[in-house]
């Protein structure tokens, strides 16, 4: 075929998605109106991510799972908002790594609120302000925000979902060469990550610290002489040039991020379970803690300890398991482990 005739089925093609999509819209706010009725919520992540797995599971190509989803998460995102607005918030300002795991997740049709502490996130979704919040959990060449667990203790907030982001440092600045650059802004986290880098190239530059890598781009925004460690997304809202690319010292860096809101989110089949509790101060007290998940053959994936903050020495356990709330061998486990636990909370069960 002539490349005329096939631009003409590609036109074909585009009219019967864009009629096909707004017939899924029209079906859309169908199903907002029963939700309305039954009052029910909006935003059901579990039924979201059965039609992403069943789209991949009979997606025979040549596009890629991943476009498909990327694709799809955005058809997902207008959909939701058709049945009703979507509010979420987030820490940090506009084009920080959280906001960029929120649109990720949420996709672009949410409103996006940007928060200024992690505190006040969590406080957003608990008056009803916010549908849900992002907050990040661990980075996985830093370790946990300890910030975020401290939250968790004291907030009935549940977690809804988990999101792991690629985090990609870059040099971003209104300098035209790096020797130009006489002051790095920058946050803890973001030096930490990319410190072989900086004292290679950067030895002699004097490093401010900020609280977030998009504030860190916005202070150098009218800065000749200064330069932010910060994302991609914060060059472009900024208007900055990007001198080096991927400068983190370790290539696979990952940061996860907590979806947090009211309600808990259903059963997908792959699941994971967040809960903490506090364990009696005897000899034997953390083994017998561990042994419900033993006997019930859970997989534990993370286990982290925090001051109680009540009492000296006392620890709060965070920990995430597989499985969701409602399987069976956790109901076992989860009645074991009252009784040898001082304080048990269940954070929430979730999609892996």
């Amino acid at each position: 075929m002539t490349l005329k005739k096939l631009r003409r089925k590609i036109d074909g093609i585009d009219s019967a998605i864009l009629k096909l999509l707004n017939q899924r819209a029209k079906t859309a706010i169908e199903i907002g109106e029963i939700k309305k009725e039954m009052k029910a919520d909006s935003y059901t992540l579990s039924r979201e991510l059965e039609i992403l797995r069943r789209l991949s599971g009979v997606n025979k190509g040549p596009l890629p799972d991943e476009y498909l989803k990327n694709i799809y998460r955005e058809i997902l995102s207008a959909s939701r908002i058709l049945q009703g607005p979507m509010t979420v918030t987030y820490w940090g300002p506009e084009a920080s790594f959280t906001h960029l795991a929120a649109v990720q997740h949420f996709g672009s049709a949410a409103r996006f609120v940007p928060i200024r502490s992690i505190a006040e996130v969590f406080s957003e979704v608990e008056k009803g302000r916010a549908k849900c919040g992002v907050v990040p959990i661990e980075n996985s060449t830093e370790g946990v925000v300890n910030y975020t667990l401290d939250m968790l203790i004291d907030s009935d907030l549940k977690i809804c979902a988990e999101i792991m982001l690629k985090i990609s440092q870059n040099l971003v600045t209104r300098a035209k060469s790096i020797s130009q650059i006489r002051r790095l802004y920058t946050n803890s986290q973001a030096i930490s990550q990319s410190r072989t880098w900086v004292e290679k190239n950067l030895p002699l530059v004097e490093i401010h610290d900020v609280s977030t890598t998009a504030e860190a781009a916005r202070l150098v925004q009218h800065d000749s002489k200064a330069g932010a460690i910060a994302s991609k997304l914060a060059a472009e809202r900024y208007n900055l040039r990007i001198l080096a690319e991927g400068i983190e010292d370790i290539a696979d860096n990952y940061t996860r991020f907590l979806v947090i809101g009211k309600q808990m989110s259903g059963k997908t089949g792959n699941d994971k379970t967040s809960l903490m509790l506090s364990v009696k101060d005897h000899v034997g007290a953390l083994y017998e803690m561990l042994e419900p998940f033993r006997t019930n053959k859970l997989n534990l994936t993370n286990i982290e300890s925090r001051p109680s903050r009540k009492k000296a020495w006392d620890y709060y356990f965070f920990i995430d398991f597989q499985g969701h709330i409602q399987d069976k061998p956790v109901i076992k486990a989860l009645n074991q482990l009252k009784d040898k636990c001082v304080f048990l909370k269940v954070l929430g069960s979730y999609s892996k």
